[in-house]
C-alpha cells in the first residue's frame, strides 16, 4: 500500500524519534541530540545517535527514520509501522483509493516539474536581461558562491518562456498551474506566468527538493515579495525557508558553537546574509507569522531555538505572537529564546554594517521566553494605575494557564508573578541569609549580662515557620495560598523550604518520603521545631478531611505577618467567587474571611 508523501512527512514530524527509540533502550541527551547503546547490536559504550529526523549507529552502521526503526526493531511491515505510528500521533491513515494513488503519482511528477522550473530560472539568470538581478544581489553583498548555494535565479520577463519550456518536457498547462506557477483568472482558467521580472528564491523541503518559489520584484510593481500559492507540495505554515540547510549544521564544529545556533529571522535575505556570515542554522517563515507546525520543525532541530525580530514595533508584535503561539506546546525539554536588534535594523543590515562577532554578542545576550513575555506584557500597559496593574497581573496568570504541562505552568506562574511583585510591590529585604533575630542574638551573646527580651523579629520568624510547617503538614492547600506565599519576604532557610513546597508534585502522596528522597528532611524538621505547632493541636486533625481548617489557620498567621495583603487576598477571593460561585471559590473566600476577622479581633489560637 502506497501512502501520500505529505502524510508520511507529517507523521515523521509529529513523532519525536527519540521517544520511540526510548521504548527499547535508555536514551540520554548529547548536546541538541540524543544517544544510546545501539538496540541492533550489543555494546557498552553508546555509539547510536538520534537526530531530529534520523538515527545512525557509528558502530554497526544502521541508519533510518522513525518508520524504518519500527520496521527493523519490531519486525513490522512498512504499512504496519505507519499504522502504529499514525495511531500514536493521533493521525488518521488516509484511505488508499485509485484516486489517492493517482494523486501520489501527480505529486511525484510535480517534484520533477519544479526541478525543471528551477533549471529554467537558472538558465534565465545567465542571460543579459538578468544583469539587473545579478547586480541587485551583488550590491546586497551576496557572493557568487552564496548565490549558487541557495540556487538564486531570475524568472525572466514572464512572456511565456517558462510555459513553452515545460510544455516541451510534456507537462500540461493544468499541471503547471497546479504547481503554483500560473495566475488564476476570474473564469477559473489558467493565465500567464505568476513570476516575472523577479529575483527568484527557491523554497525547499527538508530533503532539499524545490517545492515552491519566492520572488522579489526588480523595479516598480507590487507586491514587493511574492510566494507560490498553496499547492499539493507546498504549505506555508509547515515549511521554513532555509530548512534544508540545517542538516549541514549538525556536522559542523566551529570555534564558537554559537555559530550553530538555530535562528529564526523574518526574511529571505536575512537567512542568506547570516548563512554567508557563518550562521548556517538560520531559517525564516514564508510571509506568515510563526505557526505551531513550524515551531515543531524547529524543536526537532534544537531544544532552544533563538527567534530574532526587527527592532521596530512590528518586530515586537511578531515576537509576542510567536511567544504566545508556543505556550500551549511548551514542555520542560523545549522552549524558545529571543534576541532583539537595534531599531531600524534586521539581521541582513546589521551584518552588513558590523560583522559576525557583533551578531554573536547579540546571541550571547539572548532572553528566555518567560522574561520576554513579562517585558512585552508590561510594555502593553498604558499607565501604572491600579486598574492597569490588576489587568497585567490577570494577563500574567492567563499566560501561565495556556501551558498544558502542569508542572511547567506552575513554574511560569511563579516566575511571572515574582517579577510582577518585585517591580510593583518591592520587598523590604529585612532578611539577608540569616534572620535579624539571629544576628541580634549573636551581638547579645558578647555581653556579660543578658536580659531575656522577646524580639519582634523572633515572633515574626516563628510565625513564618508556622506558615511553612502548616504547608508541609497539609500540602493540599498549597495551590490556594501559592501566590501569597510567593509574596512573603523570607529568610534563607524558609525561602529554600518555600521552593521545595512549590516544586512538590501534589499527586506524589507522602511529602515526608519526598523530602527524604531529595535530602531535605533535616531542614524541614528544623523549621517545624521552631514553629511551636503544639499550639495548633495538630494530632487532633485529619489532614485529608480537615484541610479547610488548615487553610483558615494558614491565612490567620499570614494576616499577623501581612494584614494588608490578607485584605487584598479577601478582595480577590470575593471577585473570583462572584465570577465563578462554585464550592472551591466559596471555601477559599470563607477561609480568608474567617482569618481576617480573627486577626482584626486579636485572636491567636485559631
Amino acid at each position: 500500500m502506497a501512502f501520500d508523501q505529505r502524510f508520511l512527512e507529517e507523521l515523521r514530524q509529529r513523532i519525536p524519534l527519540h521517544s520511540i527509540i526510548s521504548r527499547k533502550v535508555k536514551v540520554t541527551r548529547s548536546g541538541r541530540h540524543w544517544k544510546a547503546c545501539c538496540p541492533f547490536h550489543g555494546e557498552k559504550t553508546p555509539s547510536f545517535y538520534i537526530y531530529d529526523d534520523h538515527f545512525h549507529c557509528y558502530g554497526c552502521g544502521v541508519h533510518g527514520d522513525v518508520i524504518s526503526f519500527v520496521m527493523q526493531n519490531e519486525g513490522r511491515t512498512f504499512n504496519e509501522a505507519v499504522t502504529e505510528l499514525a495511531s500514536l500521533a493521533g493521525l488518521e491513515v488516509p484511505e488508499q483509493t485509485p484516486q489517492q494513488k493517482q494523486r501520489q503519482e501527480q505529486q511525484h511528477n510535480l517534484y520533477e516539474l519544479m526541478a525543471s522550473t528551477h533549471e529554467y530560472y537558472l538558465s534565465e539568470f545567465q542571460t543579459n536581461k538578468a544583469k539587473i538581478a545579478r547586480d541587485y544581489l551583488l550590491n546586497r553583498g551576496i557572493t557568487p558562491q552564496t548565490i549558487r548555494h541557495f540556487g538564486l535565479c531570475w524568472s525572466g520577463d514572464g512572456r511565456g518562456g517558462l510555459i513553452q519550456y515545460l510544455k516541451s518536457k510534456e507537462y500540461s498547462l493544468e499541471m503547471i498551474g497546479e504547481a503554483g506557477l500560473l495566475r488564476k483568472q476570474a473564469d477559473g482558467q489558467w493565465g500567464g506566468e505568476l513570476f516575472f521580472n523577479r529575483v527568484i528564491y527557491p523554497i525547499c523541503d527538508r530533503r532539499g527538493r524545490v517545492i515552491a518559489f519566492g520572488g522579489r520584484i526588480i523595479g516598480d510593481g507590487q507586491p514587493k515579495y511574492l510566494n507560490s500559492p498553496e499547492t499539493p507540495l507546498f504549505s506555508k505554515r509547515r515549511v521554513l525557508f532555509g530548512l534544508n540547510n540545517l542538516s549541514s549544521v549538525y556536522a559542523r564544529k566551529e570555534i564558537d558553537p554559537l555559530y550553530n545556533t538555530i535562528l529564526v529571522v523574518e526574511g529571505y535575505m536575512d537567512v542568506i546574509a547570516l548563512y554567508q556570515a557563518g550562521f548556517h542554522g538560520a531559517v525564516a517563515p514564508l510571509g506568515t507569522a510563526l505557526t505551531q507546525d513550524q515551531l515543531a520543525l524547529l524543536w526537532r532541530a534544537s531544544a532552544q531555538p533563538v527567534l530574532s525580530f526587527d527592532g521596530d514595533g512590528a518586530g515586537r508584535r511578531a515576537m509576542l505572537h510567536a511567544a504566545e503561539e508556543a505556550l500551549p506546546i511548551l514542555t520542560p525539554e523545549q522552549t524558545l529564546n529571543f534576541i532583539s536588534l537595534p531599531d531600524g535594523e534586521d539581521p541582513d543590515s546589521y551584518i552588513q554594517k558590523n560583522d559576525a562577532e557583533a551578531f554573536l554578542e547579540i546571541i550571547r545576550h539572548k532572553q528566555n521566553l518567560s522574561n520576554v513575555l513579562y517585558d512585552l506584557s508590561v510594555e502593553a500597559m498604558t499607565d501604572r494605575s491600579p486598574e492597569q496593574r490588576a489587568a497585567l497581573r490577570a494577563r500574567l496568570i492567563s499566560i501561565s494557564e495556556q501551558i498544558k504541562d502542569q508542572n511547567l505552568a506552575k513554574e511560569y506562574r511563579k516566575v511571572l508573578l515574582d517579577q510582577f511583585y518585585a517591580q510593583f510591590y518591592p520587598r523590604n529585604d529585612r532578611f539577608d541569609n540569616k534572620t535579624t533575630f539571629e544576628k541580634k542574638q549573636k551581638k547579645i551573646a558578647n555581653v556579660s549580662i543578658v536580659r531575656p527580651v522577646l524580639q519582634k523579629t523572633q515572633v515574626e520568624y516563628e510565625r513564618m515557620c508556622i506558615l511553612i510547617a502548616l504547608l508541609f503538614y497539609c500540602p493540599s492547600i498549597i495551590p490556594s495560598v501559592e501566590e501569597a506565599l510567593c509574596r512573603l519576604d523570607l529568610p534563607e532557610d524558609l525561602a529554600m523550604a518555600r521552593e521545595i513546597l512549590l516544586d512538590f508534585p501534589l499527586d506524589y502522596g507522602d511529602i515526608y518520603l519526598y523530602l527524604k528522597q531529595i535530602g531535605k528532611i533535616e531542614l524541614i524538621e528544623k523549621i517545624t521545631s521552631n514553629s511551636n505547632l503544639n499550639l495548633l493541636n495538630q494530632n487532633n486533625y485529619d489532614k485529608v478531611t480537615d484541610f479547610q481548617l488548615f487553610e483558615k489557620q494558614w491565612w490567620h498567621f499570614y494576616g499577623w505577618l501581612n494584614l494588608q495583603e490578607l485584605e487584598e487576598q479577601v478582595t480577590q477571593a470575593q471577585q473570583a467567587w462572584i465570577k465563578c460561585p462554585d464550592e472551591a471559590h466559596q471555601r477559599t473566600l470563607i477561609a480568608r474571611l474567617n482569618a481576617l476577622d480573627a486577626v482584626k479581633h486579636g485572636e491567636f489560637d485559631v
